[in-house]
């Protein structure tokens, strides 16, 4: 071989292993960044909050930073295809919010750094060795939905404490979402209630069906999961909840101010800000699993126009827990 071909072959190596040259700028890290119910014509909360984090932590996107967006509008099949594609591209964090999402990159990669919010228990699970030392290439925010949903269902009996028989709204194409009506199940005996099984599914959710369903088995109240499909069609649930005069809850942050009664959620906006700071600490060299996974905070908003529609008197008690009345 040629010098020239082999000054040609070194070239080339060095450029595919990422060495910059004099006056070159070197190549900007990459996260990526995958949205289960976002749409890339309105990114929406979650993702403007992840953004301005990253601002206040001096990244300026293009400039030392390049975010590679991934939207699957509500229908999860896409989301596995999203995730393997951000980890074949090796971007230097990947971070994910759903459940499927999250699977999803624990089998595609075991070197990509993953920052994850996770709504189910990742120890008894299996994704993460545990909360303290995650292990691997995962960490994050967990959300655990058992502690929300106990709460939840308690604040929408003190809003509405004669309802005896409250149907569970959920997406029967989810895995978590499944687990979700299963951990209301599993509440309802100590609570001298029944629930009632509205399923739907993710791609076009029959709302109405599920809505006639509740008053023909007389429903006195609903819990709509939040699945992210769900999560697409707050506004819509909570009119045809007054309409039906349905006492309701969301687990989705944002169901108070749409109009429905009341919201219990993971305070998801905080959330992905935190994400931002894992999402930094690994720009900066730290190992996933060396970073403790953290506990989020909830957050309970209340309704009172919703409340006066349908004729109810919200106690003090619950309004005083409150983190926000809609007055």
């Amino acid at each position: 071989m040629g010098r020239t071909a082999i000054f040609l072959l070194l070239i080339l190596m060095m450029s595919s292993s990422g060495v910059a040259f004099a006056g070159e700028a070197p190549a900007i890290p990459r996260v990526g960044l995958v949205s289960s119910s976002g749409d890339p014509r309105a990114p929406g909360p979650l993702i403007d909050a992840f953004r301005q984090k990253l601002r206040e932590l001096g990244y300026v996107e293009g400039k030392n930073v390049a975010l590679e967006l991934r939207f699957a509008e509500g229908k999860l099949d896409r989301v596995p295809g999203f995730v393997e594609e951000l980890a074949r591209q090796n971007v230097a964090a990947l971070v994910v919010s759903s459940v499927p999402a999250i699977r999803a990159a624990k089998r595609a990669t075991s070197t990509v750094p993953v920052v994850m919010l996770i709504t189910i228990d990742p120890v008894a699970t299996g994704i993460v060795a545990s909360l303290s030392r995650p292990g691997g290439n995962l960490t994050g925010i967990s959300s655990l939905n058992r502690d929300l949903r106990r709460e939840a269902l308690d604040s929408l009996r003190d809003a509405a404490p004669t309802a005896a028989r409250i149907g569970v709204l959920w997406n029967s194409e989810g895995r978590a979402s499944a687990a979700a009506f299963k951990d209301y199940e599993a509440l309802a005996p100590s609570r001298k209630i029944q629930v009632q099984s509205l399923e739907v599914r993710s791609a076009t959710p029959d709302l109405e069906g599920a809505f006639q369903a509740a008053v023909k088995a007389r429903a006195e109240a609903l819990i709509a999961v939040g699945n992210p499909a769900l999560s697409r069609h707050l506004k819509r649930i909570a009119e045809m909840a007054l309409q039906n005069r349905l006492p309701s809850l969301s687990e989705r942050g944002g169901y108070a101010e749409a109009g429905g009664l009341m919201d219990y959620s993971a305070d998801y906006v905080e959330s992905f800000r935190h994400l931002a700071v894992f999402v930094d600490k690994i720009l900066k060299g730290a190992k996933p699993g060396d970073l403790a996974i953290e506990k989020s905070k909830f957050h309970l908003a209340v309704n009172l126009k919703a409340a006066q529609q349908l004729d109810l008197t919200v106690p003090q008690s619950l309004l005083k827990r409150a983190d926000k009345v809609i007055r």
